[in-house]
């Protein structure tokens, strides 16, 4: 069975590399300057909503944030809470990301003041047939798995409210970072249900699983404060008055992913998910296949200069 187990667990990593090599992308760096001066400028996004409101806008930064792409929520007048039209574009978005190779770290934000996410669109699901919220259901879930496995370091930036299945995007990044006044919870339990779109399992897997059951049993919300506490996220800051603390720090550590090298980044990351998903044994040979597929790139070997002529590397991302 172990064997088996190995063997399969070879052969995804396998696929998964081939695949990182057809989308290995580029080095975008740049010098550090002041995040605060790097709200996103305007740019590619995805929608066939109203103009008055883009759903969720997709920007491609600039200068020296070249390589970081943001996700913006922006449902105001719905607290940016998950509907058809915005599971769709997400999806859409996300798709795109796949295969480019200019994006080198994705950013999952909100654009309205006090909210992340509230989670589905309870009103619309009110309204669909029970068939419809199971297909419904099924494509959010679909759509974040997706994200979580964009071959690229995502972080989420919660600046307010993330419950549900906000929360449960949250979760599907990588990193997450929040404000201290920011509330957090799967809630679900509440109305009878229990979350669908990966929080049962993402939940244990992040915080551990007697505190992620206490969690989702009694349907409690944390703060920032608690929520850093118990390791459901890595960073916590203080709200400033543009209430955009939580993103500036994100932007600030997305930063620090720039210079590495992109596909060491990509195989890196897919040596953790795939081996935190198996024994150590299997995990360590998952390592090993990985670390292989590093030695043969140009990168490597410009590292390998850099070191020695004492520079940055100029990394191509092959």
């Amino acid at each position: 069975g172990r064997v088996r187990l190995r063997r399969r667990a070879a052969a995804a990593t396998s696929a998964a590399l081939g695949r990182i090599g057809q989308h290995a992308p580029p080095l975008w760096g740049g010098s550090a300057a002041a995040a605060a001066a790097a709200l996103p400028s305007a740019g590619r996004s995805y929608g066939s909503q109203a103009k008055e409101e883009e759903e969720l806008r997709v920007r491609y930064l600039d200068d020296e944030h070249k390589g970081i792409v943001v996700l913006g929520l922006n449902r105001s007048h719905a607290k940016n809470a998950l509907s058809k039209n915005l599971v769709k574009m997400m999806s859409k978005a996300v798709d795109a990301l796949k295969s480019d190779k200019k994006v080198r770290t994705v950013i999952f934000r909100s654009e309205v003041p006090g909210i992340f996410c509230a989670g589905a669109d309870l009103k619309e699901r009110a309204k669909m047939h029970s068939s419809e919220v199971s297909s419904f259901v099924s494509r959010a879930r679909t759509t974040i798995n997706e994200l979580a496995n964009l071959p690229v370091p995502t972080i989420a930036a919660i600046d307010g409210t993330a419950l549900g299945g906000g929360l449960e995007l949250a979760l599907a990044c990588d990193i997450r970072v929040a404000a201290s006044s920011a509330k957090m919870g799967l809630v679900e339990t509440k109305l009878a249900i229990i979350p669908g779109a990966g929080g049962t399992q993402r939940l244990p897997r992040t915080i551990g699983v007697s505190l992620a059951k206490e969690l989702i049993f009694s349907a409690r919300i944390v703060d920032g404060e608690e929520a850093k506490s118990i390791g459901l996220i890595s960073h916590v800051v203080e709200q400033n008055e543009a209430g955009d603390a939580a993103y500036r720090r994100a932007l600030a550590l997305a930063k620090e992913f720039l210079p590495q090298g992109p596909v060491a980044m990509r195989v890196a990351k897919l040596a953790i998910n795939q081996g935190m998903e198996v024994d150590l044994v299997t995990g360590l040979a998952i390592e090993e296949a990985c670390y292989a597929q590093t030695i043969p790139t140009k990168d490597r070997i410009e590292g390998l200069l850099a070191f020695k002529e004492k520079r940055l590397p100029r990394y191509k991302g092959e």
